[in-house]
C-alpha cells in the first residue's frame, strides 16, 4: 500500500536532509505542500518529536522566519501541560485577541487578509528557555505572529497612545472602532450609555 506523506512527515525528512542550513519560511511552507498549518507541523516536530529545531527566539543570528536543525537525535519533548480549561481561561483574559498584533478570533487577518485569524496559546518566555505553563507566561497569540510571518513589537501601548492613535484617525475609522467595541463588550456598553 503506497501511502501518501503528510506535511510532518515531509519537514521532518527535510530538516534531517538539511542539518546545520538555514531555512526559511516560505521553503518549508513548499516543502509541507504549500498548506497554510506548516508552522504547526514544525512545533510538532519540536514539542511532541524532540527535534531542536531552532529559530530566532532560541538564537540571535536567526531572523524571523528562520530555522535550523543542528542534531539530528530528537531530545525529550516536553509534555503538554496546557489543560482545554487553562486554554480557555488565557483566551478569555486576553478577550479573544492576538497579543502581539491585535487581531480577533474568527475575524480576517488584518496581515493576510486570505486568512480568518486562529488563535494559538503561546509562551511569553519558551519553554526551551526556562518558561513554564502558568497563566502568567502565556498568551493568545494568532497563527500569523507565532509563524513569525509578521515581526511586530511585544509592548502594549499605553492609554493615552492608544486615544491618540484612535484621535488621529480618520471619522469613519472612528466608527468603525466604536461598533467594535460595543460589540466586543456589550454589556459595557450598554451600561456607560445608561449612566450617560
Amino acid at each position: 500500500m503506497n501511502r501518501k506523506k503528510g506535511a510532518r512527515a515531509k519537514l521532518r525528512e527535510h530538516f534531517l536532509n538539511n542539518i546545520g542550513r538555514i531555512m526559511d519560511s516560505e521553503e518549508l511552507r513548499e516543502v509541507a505542500g504549500g498548506i497554510t498549518e506548516w508552522a504547526r507541523r514544525v512545533r510538532e516536530l519540536r514539542s511532541e518529536e524532540g527535534y531542536q529545531i531552532q529559530t530566532h527566539n532560541d538564537r540571535s543570528d536567526l531572523k524571523p522566519g528562520q530555522y535550523i536543525l543542528k542534531d539530528p537525535v530528537p531530545h525529550p519533548a516536553f509534555e503538554r501541560a496546557i489543560s482545554k480549561e487553562m486554554r480557555s481561561f488565557v483566551l478569555d483574559r486576553n478577550g479573544f485577541t492576538c497579543q502581539m498584533c491585535g487581531a480577533v478570533a474568527g475575524e480576517l487577518h488584518p496581515y493576510d487578509s486570505t486568512r480568518k485569524t486562529r488563535l494559538h496559546i503561546g509562551h511569553i518566555v519558551d519553554k526551551s528557555q526556562g518558561g513554564n505553563d502558568e497563566p502568567s507566561n502565556l498568551r493568545a497569540i494568532c497563527s500569523v505572529c507565532n509563524e513569525g510571518a509578521s515581526n511586530l513589537t511585544l509592548e502594549r501601548p499605553s492609554n493615552l497612545k492608544l486615544l491618540a492613535q484612535v484621535r488621529r484617525a480618520k471619522g469613519d475609522d472612528q466608527i468603525e472602532l466604536l461598533k467594535w467595541l460595543i460589540k466586543k463588550f456589550p454589556k459595557k456598553a450598554k451600561e456607560f450609555i445608561d449612566n450617560e
